[in-house]
């Protein structure tokens, strides 16, 4: 057993519960670990694999000091320090073993973050305008559908199919999560609740939540360092220079970085500005060579809308649930018989969509939009779809021959439709049978049980986050349980449990009736009762000492 292993068992013990959580999960302890007390927790800690995951988390300055220190130097590494340093903030000599295997740190000066020029900031500034657009695609998507994942969590390739991925498409996702705008269910990328309100918010706005959530989750050890020096900032992670680059191209897409690593001046307005510190961010410049936002559009004869800018977004998003769009073309939107059916089951009307298109039209509204929209919306409803009692779904017509078509549309098999007297029933729910009649191009509404219509809701939000800080609460816990108030006892009898499943020579420091102490060498036996045996080398006879007289014990030999 390590002699470290006491010392440090204390340490732990003393700690706080955020403090143990902190580096437990750090060293990737399991939460079901078999841990009994804070003597298997030293030990375990004490693990040349387990220190090297704690290591691997160090910045490039506590690095450097853990590296330089003497044997009698402390070192300060607040909270990272548990598990590394001793009570005095010495190092381990276990830690020390293990530094020093690990590769030398170059000795090199940090860079200072450099501002980008005019020519820079205006491409990193489209740059932003483009990851915000494709931010927002990746969200509508998902709210129409949520996408598919792979075992690994990257989006399936049938997705970036059907997304267009032209290679952006992971990073995307990447910055919808880091910003709290997605979040994976099972196999299923989700929106989530902040989603709706950011997609209706300004570019500015927009830019501002996604650049300030990626900021906020950089690691510490970059926050205060130029992007140039983001590959050395944790020396001793060998997968870390790997994630440094994927940082600084998620970086370079928000228009925080220039293609030289220089920092644009909403990055940096002053020398350790937002980037670095927790202050919020300045998008005025941004905004500056950006093109402003309309709120007018042009409806053309030929059923299509053009906007003469980038449209705002709130507007963008009402429109699209009218209209077909192509996101290669974000300024061209194409009113169809299904995209305006869409819209009337997802609860609009008629009159509510007229209403929208003139308000926002710079030409009015062409007579070929009016009569789309009047004679979708007469066709509209021709299939009622509502919930039965049981949890099903019952699809009614008052066209006969809708209903023989739904029966036998291939297309339809996955909801399991039957034919029941003048209705069809399906086992799925109601609003599931609502989209895939209209994806079918059947004109289908959603009504509730008196008939009423009601909203077909696509979109599957994702729910709150799992809470993650108590991941180890029933460990920890377990550890607390079994801190008894004689630590010294405590390790006393593991010393001799482990001396005697070893059959291990021990030199036995005794403290006997008159005051005095006496060592013995024995040959560990056996341990119960409160009694250690063992056999006496130097009076070569069997001896019974009772443990509460044992002041220390300590192995010569196994």
């Amino acid at each position: 057993m390590s002699t470290h292993a006491r010392p440090l068992a204390a340490r732990l013990a003393s700690a706080s519960d955020a403090q143990l959580e902190r580096v437990l999960r750090e060293r990737a302890v399991r939460p079901d670990a078999g841990w009994v007390d804070f003597f298997d927790a030293a030990e375990a800690l004490l693990e040349p694999a387990s220190i090297e995951r704690a290591l691997a988390r160090l910045t490039l300055a506590e690095a450097r000091a853990l590296r330089s220190a003497g044997p009698d130097d402390a070192v300060d590494l607040g909270d990272a320090g548990l598990g590394l340093l001793d009570e005095d903030d010495r190092v381990l000599p276990p830690v020390r073993a293990v530094v020093e295997t690990l590769a030398e740190i170059p000795d090199a000066e940090e860079s200072r973050p450099t501002r980008a020029s005019a020519a820079d900031s205006a491409r990193a500034a489209e740059r932003a305008f483009a990851t915000i657009a494709g931010v927002a695609e990746l969200l509508l998507a998902a709210r129409t559908a949520p996408l598919g994942l792979v075992a690994t969590g990257a989006l399936s390739a049938t997705e970036k199919r059907r997304l267009l991925d032209d290679g952006d498409l992971d990073a995307l996702r990447d910055l919808a999560e880091m910003a709290g705008l997605t979040r994976r269910v099972d196999r299923e990328l989700r929106p989530t609740a902040d989603a709706e309100s950011w997609l209706d918010a300004s570019f500015t706005g927009r830019w501002t939540l996604v650049a300030g959530r990626f900021r906020d989750a950089l690691p510490s050890g970059i926050r205060g360092s130029a992007a140039i020096d983001w590959p050395r900032a944790h020396p001793w992670d060998a997968s870390w220079p790997a994630r440094a680059a994927h940082l600084r191209g998620l970086a370079l897409r928000l228009g925080l970085l220039a293609d030289d690593g220089s920092e644009s001046a909403w990055a940096v307005p002053e020398w350790g500005g937002p980037l670095h510190t927790d202050e919020p961010f300045d998008s005025s410049a941004l905004q500056a060579l950006l093109p402003s936002e309309v709120d007018r559009l042009f409806l053309q004869n030929d059923l299509t809308a053009i906007a003469p800018g980038p449209l705002r977004p709130s507007l963008d998003n009402r429109l699209r649930t009218m209209t077909e769009h192509d996101p290669a073309q974000a300024s061209s939107y194409r009113f169809t018989a299904e995209s305006v059916s869409r819209a009337l089951v997802e609860g609009d009307s008629a009159e509510g969509i007229l209403a929208f298109l003139r308000e926002i039209s710079l030409t009015g509204v062409p007579q070929p939009l009016e009569y789309l929209v009047a004679q979708t919306a007469s066709r509209h409803g021709l299939v009622r779809v509502r919930p039965d009692a049981d949890g099903g779904t019952v699809v009614t017509s008052t066209d006969a021959h809708l209903l023989e078509a739904m029966e036998i549309d291939r297309n339809l098999r996955p909801l399991g439709l039957i034919r029941e007297g003048d209705r069809l029933i399906s086992r799925v729910g109601a609003e599931a049978v609502a989209w895939a009649l209209a994806d079918a191009r059947y004109p289908a509404t959603l009504v509730d049980r008196d008939g009423r219509s009601v909203a077909a809701g696509r979109a599957r939000i994702a729910g709150p986050a799992a809470a993650t800080d108590g991941g180890h609460a029933a460990l920890i816990a377990r550890l607390r349980s079994h801190q008894g108030p004689d630590a010294d006892a405590a390790w006393l009898d593991r010393e001799l449990e482990a001396a005697v499943r070893a059959k291990a020579v021990v030199l036995v420091e005794v403290a006997m009736p008159d005051g005095s102490r006496r060592e013995l060498t024995l040959e560990a036996a056996g341990l119960g009762g409160g009694r250690l045996r063992g056999r006496d080398r130097a009076a070569d006879v069997e001896r019974t000492l009772p443990v509460r007289s044992i002041v220390s014990v300590r192995v010569l030999q196994s």
